[in-house]
């Protein structure tokens, strides 16, 4: 049962501002936190493993970001349909940044660790702030189209991102990337703090909003909310699996630094340039499940193709089918999300989305590294497809008998 699906504000209190400028600066402001964050993803477990940390506690600490990412993301998504987005966003993006510089002084296990539960706490202010605002400012009949832009610009600097992180790792050295990455996030945050609109007609009428109680009871019983949010669980499982694993398994194939960026880069591209026309797509569709699943079928197999790869062009395509396959899935999804609640619960709602993002991944990183010593790369990313399957069966039962 889905609670009603109030059509979008598209202006902010006090100022008509059209939908297309809005959009921009939230597009504009994604890419940059995100383009600084993910310059480390490829850079940080290299950098862990010459100071001596093993694979499982790499996978340990890219643990402690996804936990702390899940754990506070609803709670923030809270706050953020109480207290409005810009507040919210901007201190997440100054935790960002304090991190960042602390990984230069970061040289032990739990040092690492403890800088990474930062960074989660940054990301989970961030992320589910800036997706229900877009639900926000669009217009009920372009949900799908402004995620897909949306999602452009965030998956645009994920793949960009670890590509300049890995060619200025093997260029300047690691120390440098974390101070370049600190300094992006801040103009990120000044860029955010003059632009992004201060409040939203949503977030300036608290009066009528319902109790927390009722709102997240009946969130909790929306069958097209809970199917999304346990497919994106099972989904970034394996993408969990991809960002944390990738960079140790090519570099056991012989890939230096630069070449794993690629891999990144050319991911993070096929996800991101996807997105704008199955957004589209998403709008002319009826059934925004099917293509979800569709989707989540592709992801799997560039899982299996991705733990076969043995040299560079091999990690390359599958990567490309690796993030076309969740453009087209995780636009379906965002859109599905966003119809499917109140304007007053869509902070919530992603809230719950961006927590089974982290989750998912958490769990990989957790649960993958110790299984990856035992049976090593290939099957463990054998293991990881299976497991995107069955989620995405239970998705497929769980909405389409709403007929989504």
């Amino acid at each position: 049962m889905a609670i009603d699906p109030s059509p979008a504000v598209k202006a902010p209190v006090g100022e008509p501002q059209p939908f297309v400028r809005l959009m921009t600066v939230c597009c504009l402001v994604t890419f940059g936190c995100y383009f600084a964050v993910f310059m480390r993803l490829p850079v940080v477990p290299l950098y862990a493993r010459e100071l001596g940390i093993s694979i499982a506690e790499i996978g340990v600490i890219n643990a402690a970001f996804f936990l702390m990412a899940g754990l506070l993301s609803i709670p923030m998504g809270m706050v953020s349909d109480c207290y409005g987005s810009r507040p919210v966003a901007a201190s997440g993006v100054l935790i960002l940044a304090v991190s960042a510089c602390l990984l230069n002084f970061s040289t032990t296990f739990v040092r690492l660790a403890g800088v990474y539960l930062m960074f989660g706490a940054g990301i989970a202010a961030f992320g589910p702030t800036m997706m229900a605002l877009v639900a926000r400012i669009a217009p009920a009949t372009h949900l799908g189209r402004a995620y897909g832009w949306y999602t452009t610009a965030l998956f645009g600097a994920m793949s960009l991102g670890p590509a300049l992180g890995g060619y200025m790792a093997g260029v300047v050295g690691f120390l440098a990337v974390f101070l370049s990455i600190a300094i992006v996030l801040l103009c990120d945050l000044a860029g955010l703090l003059l632009f992004l609109p201060g409040q939203t007609a949503d977030d300036g009428d608290r009066s009528a909003r319902p109790p927390v109680g009722p709102t997240v009871r009946a969130l909790f019983g929306n069958r097209p909310v809970m199917g999304c949010w346990l497919v994106t669980l099972g989904a970034c499982f394996g993408l969990g699996m991809f960002m944390s694993f990738i960079p140790l398994h090519a570099r056991v194939q012989g890939l230096d630094a630069g070449q794993i960026g690629l891999i990144f880069f050319a991911q993070g591209l096929a996800n991101g340039l996807s997105r704008i026309p199955f957004g589209y797509l998403s709008d002319k569709v009826g059934r925004r499940s099917i293509l979800v699943l569709i989707g989540m079928l592709g992801f799997a197999v560039s899982l299996i193709g991705l733990g076969a790869a043995a040299h560079r062009v091999a990690f390359i395509l599958w990567a490309l089918v690796s993030g076309a396959s969740l453009g087209l899935a995780f636009t379906s999804v965002g859109a599905l999300i966003a119809a499917s609640v109140a304007a007053n619960a869509r902070g919530l709602a992603m809230g719950g989305y961006n927590t089974c993002i982290y989750f998912g991944m958490m769990i990989s990183s957790l649960f993958m590294g110790a299984v990856i010593e035992v049976i090593g790369f290939k099957a463990g990313f054998y293991v990881t497809a299976l497991i995107n399957l069955v989620f995405s069966g239970i998705f497929g039962l769980i909405v389409n008998r709403d007929r989504s």
